[in-house]
């Protein structure tokens, strides 16, 4: 979790999680500003966050580090917190935060009483949550990424504006909804928000219920055709697994852990890295999708290394190679593919085209060759 992020290579570099891109402090109408690009259902997206400054952040001369310390308290959203939030679309002649100080003020919601409210995640809008109303969200899930990334850091009471413009990467245009506006402007309203935790206070079990939990979300996104949702769930999963991978291999004989009086069993490091390499070889599927094939092959060559006899794996890994017309590597991902799995039709017929393209290259080449020397 942090503030000011922006799409990077994912979980060990090759998803589309969201790392920190920088917040810069000072700006004249005294608020924090900060920038990153988003992941959407159609794409990504620049973000530029203007978040007025409490009078103590205001007036400190310790930048960042007063930043950072104010994200670390317990009156800023975590991990797992139940935010009450309200999203608002801005018109050319609203000035933001500021425009609706008198704006209609709801009770102060009671935590306890807090649940979260059922949406579903928009294909069709940047913003994904209906705007307008107040609504409670779970904040991790991923249900709305640019409104989930502008609450971390955020306090209760507060209010950022967001300008937002599409990036011109992947498979297919950015779509722009009709009555959506470019750029686009809103605001980001937190009412109330319960405790939550930051990933590095979770124990082994927390983690590995939320990995559970991205992992089939980003199923059931990959299956609804929201195949960036899908892999932005993966690359969550694996930010939380691969530490905690890290950490079972170092404490073979600490896998029970005592929590709440009740002993858990965790799963043994041969399991976990099972789950790790699915992830891996589930986020090399999006990437092809997406038209990522480089970062593709990396997931996959993660998937082959963990569970070598991972078919999946070997096949995407075979595709993405092929794609980026490294034919030595695709013929040996397949080849190995038929060992697992002999007579594989689809891996049959991927060494058929390899072939055919090796003798078209060289063809080809010698032609050039011979005009060279003739």
């Amino acid at each position: 979790m942090g503030q000011g992020r922006k799409w990077a290579g994912g979980a060990e570099g090759n998803g589309s999680v969201m790392e920190p891109v920088g917040t810069s402090h000072g700006d004249h109408d005294g608020a924090d500003v900060s920038s990153w690009v988003s992941v959407c259902p159609r794409g990504l997206w620049m973000v530029q966050q203007k978040r007025e400054r409490s009078g103590q952040q205001a007036a400190s001369s310790t930048g960042d580090a007063t930043f950072f310390s104010a994200c670390l308290s317990s009156n800023c959203p975590g991990l797992g917190s139940l935010c009450r939030v309200r999203v608002k679309i801005l018109t050319d002649d609203e000035k933001g935060p500021e425009s609706d100080r008198t704006d209609e003020k709801l009770e102060d919601a009671d935590a306890a009483k807090l649940s979260v409210t059922p949406f579903l995640r928009s294909q069709d809008s940047v913003l994904q949550v209906p705007v307008g109303d107040w609504l409670t969200l779970k904040l991790g899930e991923g249900l709305c990424d640019i409104t989930e990334a502008c609450l971390e850091g955020m306090r209760a009471g507060q209010k950022c504006e967001i300008l937002l413009t599409p990036v011109g990467n992947g498979p297919e245009t950015v779509h722009q909804p009709a009555d959506e506006n470019l750029p686009l402007r809103a605001t980001v309203e937190l009412q109330s928000i319960t405790p939550g935790k930051e990933s590095w206070e979770m124990s082994a079990s927390e983690k590995l219920e939320w990995v559970k939990t991205h992992k089939e979300r980003g199923g059931v996104r990959f299956r609804s055709g929201d195949v960036w949702g899908a892999s932005d769930s993966y690359s969550r999963a694996l930010k939380l697994l691969i530490p905690l991978c890290g950490c079972l291999e170092t404490k073979r004989d600490e896998l029970q852990i005592r929590e709440e009086g009740e002993t858990q069993q965790l799963p043994s490091p041969s399991k976990l890295k099972v789950i790790k390499a699915e992830l891996h070889s589930n986020l090399s599927l999006c990437q092809l999708k997406l038209n990522q094939p480089e970062r593709a092959r990396a997931s996959a060559a993660k998937a082959t290394q963990l569970e070598p006899g991972t078919c999946k794996a070997w096949y995407r890994l075979g595709q993405a190679c092929q794609i980026l017309n490294e034919l030595e590597e695709a013929k040996q991902a397949f080849k190995k593919l038929l060992q697992l799995q002999p007579d594989l039709p689809a891996a049959v017929k991927a060494l058929k085209e390899i072939t055919s393209k090796e003798r078209e290259r060289n063809a080809q080449l010698g032609h050039r060759l011979s005009k060279m020397f003739s």
